[in-house]
This record gives C-alpha cells, structure tokens and sequence, in this order.
C-alpha cells in the first residue's frame, strides 16, 4: 500500500472557493494517478477558505462553506473505491447542540468517515472536544485518525493498544519549529509502542485566518523499530518549510506487518501485559 503526505499552504492563491478546493483537488487526484492508495492532508487547511465567508467569519462561516459547498463536491469527485483521501480538518457544527468540533473528513473506498479532535489547544476554545476514537478498516489494515495535539497524550495511545491498530495519520498544524518537534517526536514514540506505521502531515503558509495565521511543517513518516523493519529506513522526516507545498511518498508493507505480528522471539512493546494502578511511592 503506498501512502502519500502533503504539507497544505493556506496562502495558496485562488479566487473562489471551487479554485481553493482544486488545490486539493488536483493533488489528491495526482497523487492516485501516481500510483498512491493514500493521501493525507493536514488539519485546518481548510480555515483558509475563509476569504470568501463574506459576512460569517470565523468558523461558522468556513464550516457552512466546506460542507455545503466544497464536500458534496468532495463526495463526488474523490469517492473511489480503492482509494483514500483524509481531507485535513474542518470546522463542524452540530445543528443540535449547536457545538463546534475540529473534524477531519475522510473518504476511504468510496465510504464516509470521520475523525473529531479530542483534546484541543488553548486558542481553540471556541472549539468542543471530540468524544470517541473512531477506527476504520481499509486495505486488510486497522486505520486510525489523530488530531496534532491528540498523538502527544499517551493516555489515548494506551487506549488504543488493544485494537490491533496499523496505521495511524496525523492531520496537523503548528506555528513554531517546537510545535512540529512535539508532534513528531510523539508520533514516532506511538510507531514504537504500538508497532505500527505513523505518518504525519504539516500545516504551512501564512493567512487571514486568525486561527491559522502563521504555520510551519513537514512530512513524516515513521516505522516500527521491530526486526521486520530492520532494513528499511525507520525515520523519515522532511525538511520544516514555511510556505509550499511537499509530497513524501511512504510504503505500507502488509508482509512486514504480518511477520512483526508473528514474531515471538523479540521485544515488542505492544505484547507487554500493562499494570493498572500502580503504586506512586516517593522515598
């Protein structure tokens, strides 16, 4: 399975709402055309749509866009049975509650998912917190989503241990080189400790949008540190960029997948039976 990240600049130019989307788009569909199964974009790189809100800024004005406008174009265009796009992130709003969630849209093989971020920054505060890990199958492998700050909590990570996880995808956006650093040194923590695949994708230009008006990213790309894996590179991050676009293309190995799971002679830290409860005791 081959998996394609892009970094996504907000500052992208584009007149229309339909030519914000096309830069998407297009890269989606250039990614399928070169061979990936999929792709991955980070999150709020739809918040720069919101130029054309007009007179409902913010998030409420980005989110009536994206879903009314650009995801029913989305569905139709990017529903591919042997494909899958994560679309970054999006501001959502629930009509009953009225709440705000931090949602990342996916269409895997032509089948709607979706993500919410779990735990949120302290700028996102007209945000609700998400409120279940939402895993989906695609290809023969567990996926899951994981929202920027949501792949520093280990609690979640434990949470997840029991579920055979294979891949995770990591929509994010960072201001600060440190931001970047946080997020990707975690993600390749949660590689090893679960024994899965991690990919991250950055957020990066600069816009209007007060909630992304400056962003710094890259590509990453992370392997378990199993024997299954020793031959083949295990860290793979790109340079932190300020503006633009990049690509890193990865490789999903079912079969080293498979042997890691078979493996009993070795150390691996997603067998390891976990001690609840333990006594806290300072000497």
């Amino acid at each position: 399975m081959t998996l394609d990240l892009w970094t996504f600049d907000v500052g992208v130019e584009a007149d229309t709402v339909e030519t914000y989307a096309e830069a998407c788009f297009s890269r989606v569909e250039q990614s399928w055309a070169n061979g990936a199964d999929v792709v991955v974009f980070p999150e709020f790189c739809w918040m720069g749509l919101e130029r054309f809100s007009g007179r409902k800024k913010g998030l409420r004005g980005v989110s009536d866009l994206f879903w009314q406008k650009v995801w029913p174009l989305a569905q139709e265009r990017l529903s591919q049975p042997e494909k899958v796009v994560i679309l970054g992130t999006v501001p959502w709003v629930d009509a009953a509650s009225k709440n705000v969630r931090n949602r990342a849209p996916i269409l895997a093989g032509g089948l709607a998912h979706y993500q919410d971020k779990l735990h949120l920054t302290p700028w996102e505060s007209d945000f609700c917190p998400g409120e279940e890990i939402r895993l989906w199958r695609f290809g023969g492998l567990t996926f899951a989503i994981v929202i920027c700050l949501d792949i520093e909590v280990p609690e979640l990570a434990a949470q997840l241990r029991p579920h055979g996880v294979d891949v995770i995808l990591v929509p994010s956006a960072t201001e600060t080189s440190l931001g970047v650093e946080r997020v990707d040194r975690c993600a390749c923590a949660r590689a090893v400790e679960l024994a899965c695949y991690v990919g991250v994708a950055h957020l990066t230009g600069n816009s209007e949008a007060y909630l992304i008006n400056e962003n710094i990213g890259r590509t990453a790309f992370y392997t378990p540190s199993q024997a299954a894996f020793r031959k083949v590179p295990r860290i793979t991050e790109s340079p932190v960029i300020e503006t633009g676009f990049q690509r890193l293309r990865c490789d999903i190995d079912l079969k080293a997948l498979a042997r890691m799971r078979k493996a009993k002679a070795e150390t691996n830290p997603v067998r390891v039976q976990l001690q609840t409860c333990l006594p806290v005791t300072f000497d």
